[in-house]
């Protein structure tokens, strides 16, 4: 699964607001969600712990590990629960005055990923709106 769009700041300032779990926070996960990050080492073997908190109540606990991190132009982490594994690699690009996010979500299992897609897809556009708002001073 891929998501991409452009944004109206430099690549550092993007990569930037993954980076700080405290900015992070602000604007993972999808409209009407909040999170909470328990555990943020962006290093190569280094955790990522965090509940999404869902509008209705519902707590999503999520552990992810990270594989490769390249200031500030690419993040790799291993999805790994509690539900649906993935590989999800993010790159950085300088385009045109402003920065090229794309992510591609590789799942272990096919089915999987066709079962999530009609939920993944718009949520993850929800999560880059939130960034771009993150990063107009939002």
């Amino acid at each position: 699964m891929v998501s991409s769009r452009v944004f109206d700041a430099p690549r550092e300032a993007v990569f930037g607001a993954f980076l700080d779990p405290a900015t992070l926070a602000r604007w993972w996960g999808p409209d009407g969600f909040s999170s909470t990050i328990q555990v943020f080492d962006p290093r190569p073997g280094g955790t990522w712990k965090l509940v999404m908190h869902a509008p209705n109540g519902t707590d999503y606990h999520n552990e992810s590990v990270f594989v490769e991190v390249t200031p500030p132009e690419l993040v790799v982490f291993d999805h790994l629960e509690p539900v649906h594994r993935f590989r999800m690699t993010m790159q950085f690009d300088k385009h045109e005055g402003g920065t090229l996010v794309t992510w591609r979500m590789r799942f272990d299992v096919p089915a999987e990923c066709e079962r999530v897609r009609a939920f993944v897809t718009p949520a993850n556009e929800q999560n880059f709106d939130r960034l771009a708002g993150i990063l107009k001073g939002g």
